[in-house]
């Protein structure tokens, strides 16, 4: 690539450009894994056409893509590598919307053009292939996690009442209001709830992070993103099962038969 590109320019994962090095190689950081590669190693480039030279270049950096394996040199440091001249194997278009079916029938009945590559139509076979698979089981997954969630908080209150029934039945007969007594047991599950949701975040973050290596491919790589909105939805709809249990398990409270309960058999 020249060193002033603007219509394709290797970008990290941040989608920040990289700007190529006057000399060396510049590796895909998923390609330098599978070479154990580093910065500073010398690689052998052999090429596959014409007279096949054979070539030791040295890495000068690397880039984290979220796709596919490249590596890319500066023209000006590939030429000298080659010894040839500005020779050029392919180029990047901006086209005018309006012009673009006109030119693609151009290029397609040019016999020297082997091949052209359209964003638009990749974007939306990738889309077509992986994306909207992609959608599906991330909704599969959070519909799941919240039903789990709000099981597991409610499961919780209802445990905790049947375990402390006959104290807290004990406690009206002394006295304490229905209020005190819900208090009693619902700040106890509130403030477990709390202290579970930091804990949460923390497990869901480092799962997210074995999965974002799982899913870690040749074709494409699925960054790890977590943002302040991820923390919050965990933490809404935790609080929205927290705030059903305890409406379910006050109304209990409130029916509760207080001389069923202190007959019963510890």
């Amino acid at each position: 690539m020249p060193p002033e590109a603007e219509l394709r320019r290797p970008v990290d994962r941040q989608l920040r450009p990289v700007d190529l090095p006057p000399d060396g190689l510049v590796l895909n950081a998923k390609l330098a894994e599978v070479l154990s590669a580093q910065p500073g190693d010398v690689v052998t480039i052999e090429v596959l056409e014409g007279a096949r030279p054979v070539r030791q270049v040295a890495v000068a950096a690397l880039v984290d893509e979220p796709v596919g394996l490249g590596a890319y040199m500066q023209a000006g440091a590939l030429h000298r590598l080659m010894r040839e001249g500005d020779t050029i194997s392919g180029a990047y278009l901006k086209v005018d919307p309006q012009a673009a079916p006109q030119l693609y029938s151009i290029l397609k009945h040019t016999p020297s053009i082997s091949g052209v590559a359209v964003r638009e139509a990749m974007l939306a076979s990738f889309w077509k292939t992986f994306g909207e698979s992609i959608w599906v089981s991330t909704a599969f997954l959070v519909c799941f996690a919240s039903v789990i969630a709000i099981g597991i908080v409610y499961n919780g209150a209802r445990i905790a009442l049947s375990e402390r029934g006959n104290e807290l039945a004990c406690l009206r007969v002394l006295g304490f209001t229905r209020g005190e007594i819900g208090r009693i047991l619902l700040g106890e599950q509130g403030l477990l709830t709390l202290a579970a949701i930091p804990a949460g975040f923390v497990l869901g973050f480092l799962l997210s992070t074995l999965l974002s290596r799982f899913f870690s491919r040749e074709l494409f790589r699925l960054p790890l993103v977590v943002n302040a909105g991820t923390y919050a939805f965990a933490a809404i709809v935790v609080m929205a099962a927290a705030v059903f249990s305890g409406a379910v398990v006050a109304e209990r409270l409130r029916h509760m038969d207080l001389t069923a309960v202190l007959k019963s058999r510890e």
